[in-house]
């Protein structure tokens, strides 16, 4: 069916009464602000991110829903607030996306991503008066985001590396300093403050990887929560293995624990 069905303006509009009358009604809602929603939109936006990687689309749909309660709620609060409401967000948004798509609404030329992507960039400092080359980097972002956007920044104004070879030669060297700096402080004991020139260093050689990351158009933020399942899965899997031979996993020494992880990993891969 097309878009813009009578339906969907049905479904829309129902919504917002519903986030009406729950704001009005229960006694959570009522206790809302944007501070105390804003961890449990994150947290949907997480899950949407979930439902996305893992290929599940009734998931996806399921997690849509949440995420865009949310927007509703928060847009509520702006509303009673008086500083606009959900019909402002709409339209404001919809302004945006036309006004930095200049190469579809517009004369603009623009025929590969990357250079769709430099024009947002030249838009929003020409045109939405975003001052300095790092405007607009929520310190919120989760760490790896940050950098992957700081980092962006930085390219739309050109310093890049000219080809991969430069961060992959980054990524080598930082990992070189990590190590001169391990082997003069030696490994610290558990729950200890670590030196500050090795987290500095930790810092360095994990914001040379993200953008190597961002070179290869890996999200690593997505990259690393799939190393996360895929290790969670793995280990699993291998105490399974073990104690379908009468073993507990987690009590064998390290080598057959390995053992059992690469048995793991080859069903897996």
């Amino acid at each position: 069916m097309p878009p813009g069905r009578p339906g969907l303006g049905d479904a829309l509009v129902e919504l917002q009464e519903l986030t009406r009358r729950l704001r009005r009604d229960c006694p959570w809602d009522r206790e809302q602000t944007a501070l105390t929603i804003v961890p449990h939109t994150l947290e949907e936006a997480y899950e949407v991110a979930d439902a996305a990687a893992g290929g599940d689309p009734a998931k996806l749909l399921d997690e849509l829903g949440d995420l865009l309660f949310q927007v509703y709620f928060l847009s509520l609060l702006l509303e009673e607030q008086g500083h606009g409401d959900l019909e402002a967000v709409a339209r404001a948004v919809h302004a945006k996306l036309v006004r930095r798509h200049p190469h579809v609404f517009g004369d603009v030329e623009a025929k590969t991503a990357g250079r769709v992507r430099e024009r947002w960039e030249s838009v929003k400092t020409e045109q939405e008066g975003r001052a300095g080359i790092f405007h607009d980097v929520p310190a919120a972002l989760p760490a790896l985001l940050q950098a992957r956007k700081v980092q962006r920044r930085a390219v739309a104004v050109g310093f890049d590396w000219p080809d991969l070879e430069g961060p992959l030669a980054k990524v080598r060297e930082e990992l070189e300093e990590l190590e001169r700096e391990i082997a003069r402080t030696g490994e610290p004991s558990p729950e200890t403050e670590p030196d500050s020139a090795v987290s500095s260093e930790v810092g360095d050689l994990l914001f040379t990887v993200v953008n190597l990351a961002r070179r290869l158009n890996v999200d690593p933020e997505l990259a690393l929560r799939g190393t996360n399942t895929r290790f969670v899965q793995r280990v699993e899997r291998a105490e399974e293995l073990a104690a379908g031979r009468g073993e507990r996993w987690s009590e064998l020494p390290l080598a057959e624990q390995d053992r059992y992880y690469d048995l793991a990993k080859k069903e897996t891969e």
